[in-house]
């Protein structure tokens, strides 16, 4: 099968390892999708001396490992004094090793060794809390998410639909035909390898029977409002609501969970509110339920949530790359499935997997409360049918965008 080229991730990196500032590039992002082809792929169209090296190793290696590579990286460069690139992949495993990567580099800078450094890892916290506490200044981030329904339907003709089902998970893409192997792949490759590797390496699990209990609720409430309290209701071993949430914010740092607060204008009241859990790829959702392709489509309410999530999944990581956030609103019977908030930009979207069966009165209400809030209705196709309708939605200030639409460009699609 011919690889993939993600261009604009590709496009990205390659201007990020020319010209100045000489900064370090660091690629983060969910297991499986793709960071190390990628970074292979500019690996291979390097003209130079190059070298990749990774700690996926049956033994953690000590920060005696980075120097190793770091040094061979020096003898090459040293050898023509020309531009060398050194990648380092799943480097967070490695304690401390932010900062022999800082005693490096400097050292590299001072002596205006030609070197370009790409570094590579799974864990949001494990890479932040190295590049913030150490590296300060030194580091560009590339954030490599799911892939996208566009890049999906170009190299499996994917239809949205089945996108909205199997996810963005390419190397478990291709199994889809055969949903009890593609099934176990998610599970026992993806999800298994994150909770016993990936998320334990973050910070010591004193329960990991309730974090496994806790990670299978969330999937079973996608794009749900879920309050600690009932979590703890409905788990054998529950602990308490800060042990809980302490979870969720691990499993939001292996990019498979985020717990989305409640828009209110105010930060005190937004982080005293229940989450709604958004699942951050539906295949973790698919694999988990044991329904199937056909019963999922064919439920109208589960179709409808999973739909929801997607779309939640996909407005969270551009949030990320543009600096802004995502909340959910609700007041009384009123809510609002999404609040995008850049600067001063308020939108609001609800999120409709069938034809609208009542005005959008969450919207109008959330618009009279907040003046300057857009108002965004995603729905099918089918659903945007009379002039009447599209009359009565301009003079309401309704944007509609389908669903289609939107997966194929959510950028575009509301104006971000």
């Amino acid at each position: 099968m011919k690889e993939y080229l993600r261009k604009s991730l590709f496009n990205a990196l390659r201007k990020g390892l020319k010209g100045e500032p000489r900064l370090l590039q660091v690629i983060t992002g969910p297991r499986q999708v793709g960071k190390t082809t990628l970074a292979l792929q500019v690996h291979d169209k390097w003209v130079g001396p190059k070298l990749y090296k990774t700690t996926d190793l049956p033994n953690i290696p000590t920060v005696d490992w980075i120097v190793t590579q770091w040094k061979e990286g020096r003898s090459l460069c040293q050898k023509g004094r020309r531009e060398t690139l050194l990648v380092l992949d799943e480097i967070q495993k490695i304690p401390r090793w932010s900062e022999v990567v800082k005693k490096m580099f400097d050292e590299d800078k001072r002596a205006r060794r030609p070197i370009r450094v790409v570094l590579l890892g799974s864990s949001s916290l494990l890479m932040q809390k190295g590049l913030t506490e150490s590296l300060a200044g030194r580091f560009e981030i590339h954030r490599h998410n799911h892939w996208s329904f566009s890049e999906c339907k170009e190299y499996f003709n994917l239809k949205l639909e089945d996108y909205l089902y199997f996810g963005g998970y390419p190397g478990a893409t291709p199994l889809r035909r055969d949903e009890p192997r593609w099934s176990r792949y998610i599970r026992d490759s993806l999800i298994e390898t994150v909770l016993s590797k990936d998320v334990i390496l973050m910070s010591p699990i004193t329960k990991p029977a309730l974090l496994r209990q806790v990670f299978g609720l969330c999937l079973a409430h996608p794009a749900e409002i879920v309050s600690y309290q009932k979590m703890m209701g409905q788990l054998q071993d529950a602990g308490n609501t800060t042990t809980i949430a302490s979870y969720i914010r691990l499993l939001l740092n292996a990019f498979i969970l985020a717990p989305l607060e409640k828009y209110s204008g105010s930060k005190i009241r937004q982080r005293g509110s229940m989450p709604k859990i958004l699942v951050l790829d539906n295949a973790l959702i698919s694999a988990t339920t044991g329904r199937g392709f056909k019963t999922t489509f064919k439920d109208k309410t589960t179709w409808g949530r999973m739909v929801e999530n997607a779309v939640g999944a996909k407005l969270y990581p551009i949030l990320q790359e543009l600096g802004g956030e995502l909340f959910y609103w609700r007041d009384r019977n009123y809510e609002v499935d999404y609040i995008v908030q850049i600067g001063q930009r308020l939108i609001a979207i609800e999120v409709k997997s069938g034809a609208p069966q009542k005005s959008s009165a969450a919207l109008d209400l959330f618009a009279r409360r907040y003046k300057q809030a857009e108002k965004v209705i995603i729905l099918p196709p089918e659903a945007i049918e009379s002039k009447e309708r599209t009359r009565r939605n301009k003079v309401k200030n309704i944007k509609h965008i389908t669903i289609q639409d939107f997966f194929s460009d959510p950028n575009k699609s509301i104006g971000v």
